[in-house]
């Protein structure tokens, strides 16, 4: 049985459709992943991945992507021959143009969660409950498909990781990831720069990490206290710099959800623009942070719609340095 998986946005989406993975994996002869480019360095880390297909897909990737007829034709002729897909999407993205190549490609059998009605393009037509962890969710969607859950449903990556010990100089430190891919999810820099200052002050080692885009501010966050490595770590690298950890500081972003994949404690300074009972932290010891009452509630705002980003500029460097001591003394806790 060849079943096609996909998810076709960020990194961090990527690494929360892993049990959901795992689970066909379990009972299929190939899993293939289907992620657009924003992902896909997250799709290779995921365990039970055969093989991976990278396309960018218009009606999910933030961006203006042209609709092109000749790429449109390619794709489906590289989706012929599987016997299964299941389309795993979050709550504010629609299955049925996939489903629709899919169909044009031959599948037989689709499943996707689809409030529309679907027509004959979803064979299995999965409605879930509200505010599931997104990784519950897509293990719902495989469970109905015919693909029990693992029994472990945390989130994981494939290993071993590279070594990272050069770069952090040895485990037991504290991350702090300033950077978010949207901008209303931040907590504002100047007091990541603190809390950096508060955990030297305190005991810690600091590292700050980033991506290479954002150089500019791990430099500024790191100052002298903290460690900084932005831009200077792979997706594989990351993981490891995050497995080192004692505890993790981060927004709403992927690395979040990467530090929770390979079982790392999670302060999380989280904007509401999405519900905190979804995209959370998964399976760890995780403290949350921000007012998850705000006026941007929900708004899936990119920008924030706010004067003085009030959700999380209200988190103080204290809160935070308060909040990793505690999550390192937490327990393991089990997946929701």
């Amino acid at each position: 049985m060849r079943v096609l998986v996909s998810r076709q946005d960020n990194i961090g989406d990527v690494l929360l459709a892993g049990p959901a993975v795992r689970a066909v994996a379990e009972h299929a002869d190939e899993v293939v992943l289907l992620c657009g480019p924003r992902g896909r360095a997250a799709a290779d880390l995921l365990p039970g991945v055969d093989r991976v297909i990278e396309w960018r897909a218009p009606w999910i990737d933030p961006d203006h992507v042209p609709v092109e007829p000749s790429e449109i034709d390619a794709l489906t002729r590289g989706l012929r021959g599987f016997d299964r897909a299941l389309i795993l999407t979050s709550f504010h993205q629609s299955p049925l143009p996939l489903a629709l190549l899919l169909r044009l490609a031959g599948t037989p059998w689709i499943g996707g969660i689809s409030e529309d009605y679907p027509g004959s393009l979803l064979d299995l037509r999965h409605r879930p409950g509200e505010d599931v962890p997104e990784p519950l969710r897509m293990l719902a969607l495989a469970e109905d498909a015919g693909f029990p859950s693992p029994a472990d449903t945390r989130l994981r990556v494939r290993g071993p990781l590279p070594a990272t010990d050069h770069l952090t100089g040895g485990p037991g430190y504290v991350v702090v990831h300033p950077g978010t891919s949207v901008p209303a999810r931040a907590w504002p820099p100047e007091r990541c720069a603190e809390a950096v200052r508060l955990l030297d002050a305190a005991g810690h080692r600091v590292v700050v990490t980033g991506h290479g885009d954002e150089k500019e501010l791990t430099a500024s966050v790191a100052g002298e206290d903290g460690l900084d490595l932005g831009g200077r770590t792979t997706l594989p690298e990351l993981a490891s710099v995050l497995e080192g950890a004692c505890a993790v500081v981060a927004g709403n972003t992927g690395p979040a959800h990467l530090a929770a994949a390979v079982g790392t404690p999670v302060v999380s300074l989280f904007a509401p623009t999405v519900p905190a009972a979804r995209w959370a932290p998964f399976g760890v010891p995780m403290a949350l942070l921000g007012d998850q009452r705000a006026p941007c509630k929900d708004t899936r705002a990119r920008e924030c719609p706010v004067d003085g980003h009030p959700c999380l500029s209200s988190v103080s460097a204290d809160e935070v340095a308060a909040a990793v001591e505690i999550v390192r003394s937490e327990e393991e806790v089990p997946a929701r």
